[in-house]
C-alpha cells in the first residue's frame, strides 16, 4: 500500500515525501506545478526527489479532475492520502477569491469522496490562519477567519469533520503556523526579504514592526507529519482530529530582521508601513494537544532554524 503526496512539488509536500522516503514508504506525488511562484524551485525540488526511483513516483496533474483522483487511487492501491495542494497566499485570496474557491473548496470535495469511496485515510493541511485575532490560539477556540484564505481552511475542516463521520474514515487536519526552511516559499516574508537584502532593496515592514508570528522549522512539521501517518495508520476508531503545529514560541518581526541582519553579515534598509488588509497581528500556537496525543517535541529554534535556512540560501542563489 502507497501513501498519496498532493502538491509534492510544494515547500511542505517536497519535505513530507522526503521524511516518508526517509522511512521506505512508498510514495506517488502530485502536482499541477502551478506559476504561483516561480516554477524552477518546484522543478528543482521534484529533481530531487526522483532520484528515489524505487519508491517515488510523480505525476504533474491536476486534481480538480476527480476521475483522474479516482483512477491513481486505485491503480495505485493508495491507503493514506497526505493532502498538502491548496492555493497559497493570504493576501491574494482578498483579490482573487474565486481562484481560492476552486482550489480550496471544490478539489478537498474531490479528495474527501476519494476517501470516501475507497476508505482511505486522510492528512490534510489546514491554517493558523482560521483563527483571525482569536486567542489564545488552541483547537478549541471559536475560529473566527478575517480573509478568503482562511475561510476556505476553515470550510475543510468543518467538511473533512462531517464526511469522517458520515463515511466512517478516520482524518487529521494540521493548522501549520508560518513554516520555514530551505527550499521555502519565496512568497513568503523570511525569503523576501532575504532576497531584498542581498539586492539592496529596502523593504516595507507591515504595522511598524508590531507584528510576531510562531515561526516553525520544516522538520519539526514532516516529523510531526510522519507522527500522524503513524497513529492513524494503527488507530481503528474511527475520529476526525484537529492539531495545531507550531513551535509554540512568539517571534517578533524585529528578531526576524535581527537574525537575518546577522546571517547574511549585511544590514537592512528599512521601510516603516501600515498594517495591511488582513493581516493577522500576532500568532502564537498552543502545542498541548499534539503533544498530549503524539508527543509532539519541536526540536529546532527560531536561530537554529534561520542558520539552516540562510546557508541553504546562500549556496542556492549562488548556482
Amino acid at each position: 500500500m502507497k501513501i498519496l503526496v498532493t502538491g509534492c512539488a510544494g515547500f511542505i509536500g517536497f519535505h513530507t515525501v522526503e521524511k516518508f522516503l526517509e522511512k521506505k514508504l512508498k510514495v506517488v506525488g502530485i502536482d499541477n506545478l502551478n506559476n504561483y511562484y516561480d516554477v524552477k524551485l518546484k522543478k528543482d525540488r521534484l529533481k530531487l526527489l526522483k532520484k528515489n526511483k524505487k519508491d517515488f513516483l510523480f505525476i504533474k496533474n491536476d486534481i480538480k479532475n476527480i476521475n483522474f483522483l479516482k483512477k491513481i487511487v486505485k491503480k495505485n492501491k493508495i491507503s493514506t492520502i497526505v493532502h498538502l495542494a491548496a492555493q497559497a497566499g493570504v493576501r491574494d485570496s482578498i483579490t482573487n477569491p474565486k481562484k481560492y474557491f476552486d482550489n480550496n473548496v471544490i478539489v478537498f470535495f474531490n479528495v474527501l469522496e476519494v476517501c470516501r469511496k475507497f476508505k482511505i485515510k486522510l492528512i490534510y493541511a489546514s491554517s493558523s490562519s482560521v483563527y483571525g485575532e482569536e486567542k489564545p490560539m488552541k483547537e478549541e477556540t471559536e475560529t473566527k477567519p478575517i480573509q478568503f484564505y482562511a475561510a476556505t481552511k476553515k470550510t475543510n475542516e468543518t467538511m473533512a469533520e462531517v464526511f469522517s463521520k458520515l463515511y466512517h474514515f478516520n482524518s487529521i487536519g494540521l493548522r501549520f503556523f508560518t513554516v520555514y526552511g530551505p527550499y521555502g516559499r519565496p512568497d513568503m516574508s523570511y525569503y523576501q526579504f532575504s532576497k531584498m537584502l542581498l539586492n539592496n532593496k529596502k523593504i516595507n515592514i507591515h504595522n511598524k514592526f508590531n507584528h510576531s508570528r510562531d515561526f516553525t522549522y520544516i522538520s519539526d512539521v514532516t516529523n510531526f507529519i510522519y507522527k500522524c501517518y503513524l497513529d492513524i495508520k494503527k488507530n481503528k476508531k474511527i475520529r476526525n482530529s484537529i492539531y495545531n503545529v507550531g513551535n509554540g514560541k512568539k517571534i517578533s518581526l524585529k528578531s526576524l530582521v535581527f537574525l537575518l541582519e546577522k546571517n547574511f553579515k549585511k544590514k537592512f534598509k528599512v521601510n516603516l508601513v501600515d498594517k495591511q488588509t488582513g493581516d493577522i497581528k500576532d500568532t502564537l500556537a498552543d502545542i498541548t494537544k499534539a503533544k498530549k496525543d503524539l508527543e509532539f517535541k519541536p526540536k529546532i529554534s527560531f536561530i537554529q532554524g534561520i542558520k539552516k535556512f540562510t546557508t541553504w540560501f546562500n549556496l542556492y542563489h549562488k548556482k
